[in-house]
């Protein structure tokens, strides 16, 4: 059946929230093998997930290239009292960037790419706005390419101006939202600042696929993935019927649901489960994962002469600074902290840096950080918010670093 322009945003205004925070549970189980050394992280996971009122989450920890601890805590699912398994996989976000960023660098390596090749030509279409033709790898690795979603919004999830604009119906892949927005203009000259954009790295998914000649998935998975052993990531799906059978099931703090892009002729379905354009994410946050093949995969940057992955001159690219305010105060000091190719950056000391990345989308959120001193970890939660405003992310980060206590 066709969906009609009448139809279509008809649905996109019937959204529900139902009010009130997710069912607790009265019992707590953590799953895998206990590691006496680290029973530190098993006491904060284990408040932490009971404090904030989150369903499960999952925990790894790995040290100089050895896994130490892999654990899971609460439930993957609330309804059924499946516990989170060190198995059980999750949408990972944002922590999706990452990834593909080292996919364009390993292109880059290849000699198939240059980082401050123009994006444009590989994009296969003209562009509006002829800044669009000033805009590099480069600047879609660090955030730079121009568009802000504060000022204009993010097109991920602009669902109803893509139909009203194309009159094509949702759901959307990535081809077609990166076409939608080669029709609209920049909001600030490629280069001139950072602003954070899921658009860049989708632009960079169509670059993988252009420049390598087969489909993106298939480029990650066997330039980045494969020789870190690295099974559990996928593409996820957005229907609960397509799940994997070891996916955690993803909660909203607030029970929202919604008409789904994928059957809008179907009943509510909750928030997660197709509301939104998930399967539209890909390259930016479309991925799932194991915490424990995460923690492996920032792991391998721990010696960067030895990385499976990198040389250690692409390494230092991909830790770069970026230049102008991008990576440096107004007084032209460097910043603390800043974005360099797929990840946040802090420079420590002597040329050691950590490296991090969290991800936030309805029902989920994650968090990979890689320390200067060889201690990497990923923490995945089936929910998403902290009990007190913000995300969990943010909340758990520094806490993890005090259970470390180095």
């Amino acid at each position: 059946m066709t969906l009609s322009r009448r139809h279509f945003l008809g649905l996109t205004a019937a959204l529900a929230a139902a009010p009130g925070a997710w069912a607790q549970t009265t019992e707590f189980t953590a799953t895998g093998e206990r590691v006496p050394e680290l029973t530190a992280f098993d006491e904060l996971m284990t408040r932490f997930v009971r404090e904030q009122g989150v369903p499960g989450a999952s925990l790894a920890i790995a040290h100089r290239g050895k896994l130490l601890y892999a654990r899971g805590f609460g439930l993957a699912d609330r309804d059924t009292g499946a516990p989170v398994r060190p198995t059980t996989r999750f949408r990972i976000a944002s922590v999706s960037k990452p990834f593909t960023a080292v996919a364009i660098l390993k292109l880059i390596e290849q000699g198939k790419l240059g980082i401050d090749d123009p994006v444009l030509p590989l994009l296969g279409r003209p562009a509006k706005d002829p800044r669009w033709a000033r805009i590099t790898i480069r600047h879609c690795l660090q955030h730079r390419g121009g568009w802000d979603r504060a000022i204009s919004g993010d097109p991920i999830g602009q669902m109803g101006e893509i139909f009203r604009t194309t009159g094509i119906p949702p759901p959307y892949d990535p081809a077609q939202i990166v076409r939608y927005m080669l029709g609209r203009p920049l909001d600030f000259e490629p280069g001139a600042r950072m602003a954070y954009s899921n658009l860049g790295y989708l632009v960079l998914g169509r670059v993988i696929a252009k420049v390598a000649g087969v489909d993106y998935e298939d480029f990650v998975r066997t330039a980045v993935l494969k020789p870190l052993g690295l099974n559990s990531l996928k593409l996820g799906k957005a229907a609960w019927k397509d799940r994997e059978t070891d996916e955690a099931r993803y909660h909203t703090r607030d029970n929202r649901t919604g008409l789904s892009l994928y059957d809008p002729f179907g009943p509510p379905v909750p928030y997660p489960y197709g509301a939104e354009n998930f399967e539209g994410f890909e390259a930016h946050g479309g991925w799932i994962a194991t915490a424990s093949d995460l923690v492996r995969f920032a792991d391998a940057f721990h010696d960067t002469a030895k990385c499976p992955l990198l040389k250690p001159e692409t390494i230092a690219l991909m830790q770069a600074r970026p230049e102008g305010e991008s990576g440096h105060e107004a007084d032209g000091s460097p910043k603390a902290v800043y974005y360099g190719a797929g990840w946040m950056v802090r420079p420590i000391k002597d040329g050691q840096v950590n490296l991090w990345h969290g991800g936030l989308i309805a029902g989920s959120e994650a968090l990979l950080v890689k320390r200067w001193d060889g201690w990497s970890w990923a923490v995945l939660f089936n929910a998403n918010g902290a009990a007190k405003g913000g995300n969990l992310s943010n909340a758990i980060d520094p806490l993890l670093h005090r259970a470390l206590g180095r």
